[in-house]
């Protein structure tokens, strides 16, 4: 009878990191699908957008393209600015230029008209909501920060100034910029920038993948 060798801690990582490749990719796309289809939801609601995409809708009406066509160029304009901070994409950093915008206007497409308050203010907190579980899953999944993420942290990493106060002053000039340009913010908009970083670190935790070689250690 043969006898099998145990595997080294390199193999049987190796093997273990392969087995969650595949759960890692479908939460990647499930997060970025859900995340646009949570910001298409507040469109409709009309309470007011996240600030990043009060500057897609307001200069998306300025231009005349969709606001997921927008925010897919917006995203394109950001990477460029990671070029003299060096920042390294991956493939969730790409996969979120695309995947985001497009999963938003296919959502408006589908939503229907929103006119009374009982309606739009329920929509505006599940929206809220959804976009923190999309948040957690789609970073959980850890191929790579998305565009607006990796400019925070480029800025934060070579300018010496907080995370905090980095985020801060991105949001602030963008918030500025699209509310200028058109577009919608409000209650909606002070509610998300509450609300968005408790319920990503919630959803983190619940989506984090497991790390062998981590597991190994603490094991």
């Amino acid at each position: 009878m043969a006898v099998t060798e145990p595997e080294d801690g390199a193999h049987a990582g190796a093997r273990s990191a392969s087995r969650r490749l595949p759960r890692r990719a479908a939460q990647l796309v499930v997060g970025l699908v859900l995340y646009g289809a949570s910001v298409a939801l507040m469109v409709p609601a009309g309470l007011g957008l996240s600030p990043w995409d009060v500057f897609h809708q307001g200069a998306a009406e300025r231009i005349g393209l969709s606001i997921g066509t927008t925010a897919i160029l917006a995203s394109v304009a950001v990477l460029l600015l990671w070029i003299p901070l060096r920042e390294r994409p991956g493939v969730g950093t790409f996969s979120n230029v695309v995947v985001v915008g497009l999963s938003m206007d296919a959502t408006l497409a589908l939503l229907p008209e929103m006119t009374t308050l009982s309606v739009r203010v329920p929509v505006l907190l599940l929206a809220v909501v959804l976009n923190g579980a999309a948040t957690g899953m789609y970073i959980a999944a850890r191929f790579g920060p998305g565009p607006r993420d990796g400019l925070m942290t480029g800025l934060h990493r070579v300018s010496g100034r907080s995370v905090r106060l980095v985020r801060t002053a991105i949001e602030a000039v963008v918030l500025s910029a699209g509310f200028l340009l058109g577009g919608t913010a409000g209650v909606g908009t002070a509610l998300y920038a509450l609300a968005i970083g408790p319920l990503a670190q919630l959803f983190l935790r619940l989506f984090e993948v497991p790390d062998a070689s981590r597991r190994r250690a603490t094991g």
